[in-house]
């Protein structure tokens, strides 16, 4: 080989070498392969230790029978049901947790968020206040407030506090009347849905009209009165089918049979009113202060052309300013979705069946604990993946487009 040859061959080497992307693939399949090897070893180091140990793995367990009860379930349960029948227990109370936790979250979040930026002194110093307070103080002493400080401060089993007579209040927790669906009550519920598709097609209409006429239509009212009315409408006209089974307070007798009927009535237990209320309220902190940003985000000259056009300040704020907002105010927006619904696995300390809680309770049983927090895993990454997915959706939705 010649001199020459052998010169353009180092040169092709050293072009390699100094090629960004050459070195990318090679970084990228060194990093892989480290990945591919330090997994092996946790695996192999895994399984031995559980054969070692004579742990059997695998989700046999989960048709064994549980053998312990749960003070909330959605579904039928008892100490007969499977370990798998507890951990759906669990996850549709973390999930009855987190969408109600969100929605109340949502609310006061944005009323306080609006509030802080009132020219009123005093409402906006209070949403000051309040944001400052709740934001500060740690999330689990809020808990621990709700569920000590107030709701272990209302009467015992043998007494109640009550309000027309209908709900009751107690250390067991908020009686409610129990509504008992009779034959034809599925007429309702279709009629109910009728009324959500009805009022979403409105809207859908209502804003094309406003668009190209600039007339407004009464959305709202409307799709009130069709939600309330058409499902009112089939109840009566199915012959009244849903009746309420009102909770049965024994006043009389020995003191120690005193007090609320168990099987009477619907319960909700203290430990998930004072899960739920910690959690909308800390969250309605961070959630003003977004709604806040985003408000402010705004160009002024918007509110002032509104004005302009003859709008008050409340529809100005509805129809110009918090759909702008929106855009700022989605993305963050998710992440407190996100941190609501993760944060609900702090009712273990207060001993609400939770997801974790029940989860905790087949391990310390079963001592599958790898199956067990792989089942936490995959059930809270579902979540947040699908909370994410929908607001990443109706973010795109929201956004400004332009003409």
């Amino acid at each position: 080989m010649t001199t020459r040859e052998n010169g353009a061959a180092s040169s092709s080497r050293g072009s390699l070498v100094n090629d960004p992307h050459v070195r990318g693939i090679f970084f990228q399949l060194l990093l892989i392969t480290v990945l591919v090897v330090v997994g092996y070893v946790i695996v192999s180091n895994t399984i031995a230790n559980l054969q070692r140990q004579n742990i059997a793995s695998g989700f046999g367990f989960l048709d064994r029978v549980s053998g312990f009860g749960t003070s909330q379930s959605l579904i039928e349960y008892s100490e007969s049901s499977t370990f798998g029948d507890a951990l759906l227990v669990g996850f549709l109370n973390t999930l009855l947790v987190a969408v109600i936790g969100i929605m109340f979250a949502t609310v006061f979040g944005f009323v306080v968020g609006v509030a802080r930026l009132s020219k009123n002194w005093v409402i906006s110093r209070l949403a000051y206040c309040y944001v400052e307070l709740l934001r500060n103080i740690p999330l689990l002493l809020q808990i621990f407030f709700w569920y000590f400080a107030v709701l272990r401060a209302v009467p015992g089993k043998r007494e109640k506090w009550s309000l027309f007579d209908t709900f009751h209040l107690n250390i067991a927790g908020i009686w409610l009347p129990k509504p008992l669906f009779g034959p034809g009550s599925s007429a309702i519920g279709i009629a109910l849905i009728i009324a959500i598709v009805a009022s979403i097609v409105i809207k859908t209409w209502a804003r094309k009209r406003q668009e190209a006429t600039g007339q407004q239509f009464p959305v709202f009212l409307t799709a009130f009165g069709l939600i309330i009315g058409l499902p009112l409408i089939a109840y009566l006209a199915s012959g009244m089918p849903v009746s309420f089974e009102h909770p049965v307070f024994n006043d009389s007798g020995p003191i120690l049979q005193r007090g609320f009927t168990l099987g009477t009535g619907m319960t909700l237990i203290p430990e998930f009113l004072a899960l739920t209320l910690a959690l909308a309220i800390y969250t309605s902190a961070f959630i003003a202060e977004i709604v806040r940003a985003g408000i402010q985000a705004v160009n002024h000259g918007q509110t002032e052309a509104a004005h302009a056009l003859g709008l008050r300040n409340a529809p100005t704020l509805r129809l110009v300013i918090i759909p702008q907002a929106m855009r700022v105010i989605i993305p963050p927006l998710t992440s407190q979705y996100l941190n609501l619904t993760k944060n609900s696995s702090l009712a273990v300390a207060i001993g609400f069946p939770d997801l974790v809680s029940l989860g905790g309770t087949v391990l310390n049983q079963t001592g599958q604990a790898i199956e067990v927090i792989a089942i936490w895993m995959v059930i809270y990454l579902s979540l947040s993946l699908i909370t994410s997915a929908f607001m990443n959706w109706y973010n795109q939705k929201m956004a400004l487009v332009e003409r």
